[in-house]
């Protein structure tokens, strides 16, 4: 098994595009309408959905608002610079909502920016992560 992709519902679709694309660096891979249903689903990512797990944006017609709710987190991706990520990221115009540093009780160096729907983006610098991270045994997630 491997994840394939986790889906955004988006309120304006192109401006999702510009943020995940042109902020963020990501490809369009494929993008499809549904005129039947009355949405449009665009797939962007790093690489291809064969070798990476992409992100699914849903556009349901005429939706251009939906409540983000109190259990989605965040989606996370790591860059090789953070301070110039985020420093390009604030110059393309879009909104770094916490500044690069290390994250509260560890030395992880995260910043988070939002997309324009509100979904938080954190972003990891490399390197500095995973290091009071448990390792998983191979069955079932458990840890010891």
């Amino acid at each position: 098994m491997r994840l394939l992709h986790t889906m955004l519902r988006v309120g304006n679709l192109e401006e999702s595009l510009r943020f995940y694309c042109d902020v963020l660096g990501m490809k369009l891979l494929r993008q499809k309408d549904y005129p039947e249903g009355k949405f449009t689903l665009a797939f962007v990512g790093y690489g291809d959905e064969s070798d990476h797990t992409v992100l699914e944006l849903t556009y349901n017609w005429g939706v251009e608002k939906y409540e983000l709710g109190n259990a989605y987190g965040h989606i996370a991706i790591g860059v090789d610079d953070i301070y110039a990520t985020c420093d390009r990221i604030k110059k393309l115009g879009a909104k770094v909502v916490r500044e690069p540093g290390p994250m509260k009780h560890g030395s992880t160096v995260i910043a988070f920016v939002e997309d324009p729907d509100g979904y938080k983006v954190e972003l990891i610098h490399l390197g500095t992560q995973g290091s009071n991270v448990k390792k998983e045994t191979e069955s079932n997630c458990v840890t010891q």
